[in-house]
């Protein structure tokens, strides 16, 4: 039985644990392996490496983690870690850390990919298992055995480019906001973004270069959206890669009471909703952290446990049903566009 994303809170009942390690063609399916991991009863040890902790998406992240632990505690013990900041070299330290700790596998969602690939490369070689998340160029590396994405890259990118020009009837300045500029699927969105402006809307163009970073970091993003404001009082449009960048200028609108610039976003729907029902915002997507976070420890374990990852797997969360696996390039379906009204009552699922 698959996992909806709204269902992360209710207790896990037999029939379902008994899903997960039955279901013909699915990751949850046991090979050679015993449903306690190892022929021994080993137990096996999962850590996911978030970009940083404390925020809203990767605290969305957690929950996916958690079930996961808690539907696979016969077989793993899962849990997610991080830095308290985006800095990659803090998020390198912790996996060194977690390889000295022997870990069975490692799951990184990492701030920069290229930076922190020698260090998968020698969790590796040490006999971890390494899937990433958000990371696809690692894909063609020996820094991984999977890189999980939750859709192709440059899709999202243009969609969320097409809702800003749709909002801006195709004309106008307009400024992006990433994590950082060494996070290799907020620069895939947003160059692909910028190709499919340049290609349909010609006279939509951005105000500069090269996108604002605001590391994942909300008081940062609120800086950048006040210096944004001033420094191009006539812009017609804002394109946030981070949840803190679209979140931080949405409320610095919604501070200001300006309801002319069109904002396209990633977001949650618990951080955008609010601002699409007072048309604060006009558009926000996303995928479900927590569905990331289940997946990619699927994956895991079905390397563990010597099962085969292929095309077709179920990976037991909505989305990620059914992957495509090209090399170590696995990629979901996993696009979720929060529009208003979607959720009546402001019951969002996260």
């Amino acid at each position: 039985m698959k996992r909806p994303t709204n269902l992360l809170g209710l207790t896990v009942t037999a029939i379902a644990a008994t899903a997960l390690l039955a279901g013909c063609g699915t990751v949850g399916e046991t090979g050679g392996a015993t449903a306690a991991g190892g022929s021994d009863g080993e137990v096996f040890r999962i850590a996911t490496v978030s970009k940083v902790e404390g925020i809203s998406w990767f605290e969305a992240m957690r929950t996916g983690v958690d079930q996961f632990n808690a539907d696979n505690g016969d077989v793993v013990e899962a849990w997610q870690t991080g830095p308290d900041t985006g800095d990659p070299a803090k998020q390198v330290q912790i996996v060194e850390d977690l390889i000295a700790q022997g870990v069975d596998a490692l799951v990184v969602v990492p701030n920069d990919p290229q930076s922190i690939a020698p260090v998968l490369k020698k969790a590796r070689d040490a006999g971890i298992v390494v899937i990433t998340h958000e990371a696809p160029a690692l894909a063609a590396t020996e820094s991984v055995d999977y890189d999980l994405e939750a859709f192709d890259n440059a899709e999202f990118g243009e969609k969320m480019f097409e809702q800003l020009a749709g909002q801006m009837g195709g004309k106008g300045t307009f400024v992006g906001e990433v994590g950082s500029l060494t996070s290799e699927t907020h620069m895939a969105w947003y160059n692909a973004g910028v190709a499919y402006l340049q290609a349909n809307y010609p006279d939509i163009t951005p105000v500069s270069a090269q996108p604002y970073e605001d590391d994942n970091d909300d008081s940062k993003a609120r800086d950048n959206a006040l210096e944004i404001l001033k420094a191009y009082p006539d812009l017609g449009g804002f394109i946030g890669t981070s949840v803190s960048a679209g979140a931080n200028f949405a409320a610095v609108l919604k501070e200001k009471n300006l309801t002319n610039i069109a904002t396209s976003m990633l977001s949650l729907p618990s951080v955008a909703g609010p601002y699409l029902e007072e048309d604060v915002v006009g558009s926000a997507q996303a995928w479900n952290p927590a569905g990331a976070g289940y997946a990619a420890n699927a994956v895991a374990l079905a390397v563990l446990q010597d099962r085969a990852v292929e095309s077709g797997n179920d990976l037991k969360f909505e989305g990620y049903d059914d992957v495509t696996v090209d090399g170590k390039l696995i990629t979901g379906a996993a696009i979720l566009m929060i529009e208003k009204g979607q959720y009546p009552g402001g019951k969002y699922p996260f």
